[in-house]
């Protein structure tokens, strides 16, 4: 999950996918059409019978393109999966935990809303990077908080662990993201709900951070 060269793309699963198998196809197609740094499951609710199964469709689909695969909020099923690590919120499992389940290898990456505070602590703490948002109004999740771009300049100025901009993210609206010094851009909606189709958002956003 390098950040070199400049910005680059952090994609996230849509929140509910009903046909796991076709999803791998639209995914590979997805992930080919550009550069990704990496793709965050993020299915909310699902038994753990139902999570594996879509880990192991979904999971070699990006690690074979060298694309990093995490796991939201389950550090404990990251690990026994084989994921490249995991995503958590402030209220899944503290991030010290969070890494002993996951190992010293593996990526762990921190929300933090709009908090400096919770950056700080996060990145003295051993995250391997922290997330930013929502910038934008977003359908994907509630967002509690809304962060303002200075906070990217603010963190990349001052801080070496990368920084990941989260929230409402389009190829329309991100440019003022990627000028701030963000390092990822996180996005859902804005790659699998473009009106073009999810390969030609993932073009699309290449395009803008070049």
């Amino acid at each position: 999950m390098s950040t070199a060269p400049g910005c680059r793309l952090y994609l996230i699963t849509p929140p509910v996918i009903e046909d796991i198998p076709a999803f791998a196809q639209t995914l590979a197609a997805t992930l080919d059409a550009g550069d990704v740094a990496c793709l965050q499951l993020r299915l909310k609710n699902l038994p753990d019978d139902a999570l594996c199964r879509a880990i192991d469709f979904l999971r070699p689909v990006a690690q074979r393109r060298d694309v990093a695969f995490l796991l939201n909020d389950r550090p404990d099923l990251a690990f026994e999966t084989g994921c490249d690590g995991v995503h958590i919120g402030q209220g899944d499992m503290p991030l010290p935990r969070a890494r002993a389940a996951v190992g010293a290898g593996a990526i762990v990456g921190v929300t933090c809303h709009a908090s400096r505070h919770l950056a700080m602590e996060a990145g003295e703490g051993g995250a391997d990077y922290v997330a930013f948002g929502a910038f934008y109004p977003t359908t994907t999740k509630e967002a509690p908080q809304h962060a303002d771009a200075e906070i990217l300049r603010w963190w990349s100025d001052l801080f070496e662990v990368p920084c990941v901009a989260i929230g409402g993210i389009t190829p329309g609206n991100a440019r003022p993201l990627v000028e701030a010094g963000a390092d990822f851009l996180a996005v859902s909606g804005g790659v699998w709900s473009h009106p073009d189709g999810p390969e030609a958002a993932v073009r699309a956003f290449n395009a803008l951070m070049r």
